[in-house]
């Protein structure tokens, strides 16, 4: 379909197979100026005492809105299937996380 046939209101969004394949993050840290949010996403792994930023997303003030509020949607629509997710303050995980110590 050429561009000239792509209604209005569809947006053609392509994506690699590296991006496809994403990637796992447990902590996101938000940070905000007075034209930005800035969203870094990292995998904290028990007993490491260093982690990376993954990803790094960066928002305009409005982006950000749109973006929690299509967060809230989704969460919703979650919950409405597959119950409440408890919040990580309400699952006690042992300080190991089952596994062994981490040695350097």
């Amino acid at each position: 379909m050429s561009e000239e046939q792509i209604p209005n209101n569809q947006l053609n969004i392509e994506i690699s197979e590296e991006i496809a394949e994403g990637s796992y993050a447990n902590l996101a840290i938000i940070t905000h100026s007075h034209a930005e949010f800035v969203i870094d996403f990292v995998n904290v792994m028990p007993g490491t005492p260093k982690s990376k930023v993954k990803s790094r997303i960066i928002f305009t003030p409005q982006h950000a809105k749109r973006f929690m509020k299509a967060m809230i949607e989704n969460v919703e629509k979650f919950e409405a299937m597959h119950g409440n997710i408890k919040d990580l303050e309400e699952i006690q995980f042992p300080v190991n996380f089952g596994g062994p110590p981490a040695q350097a």
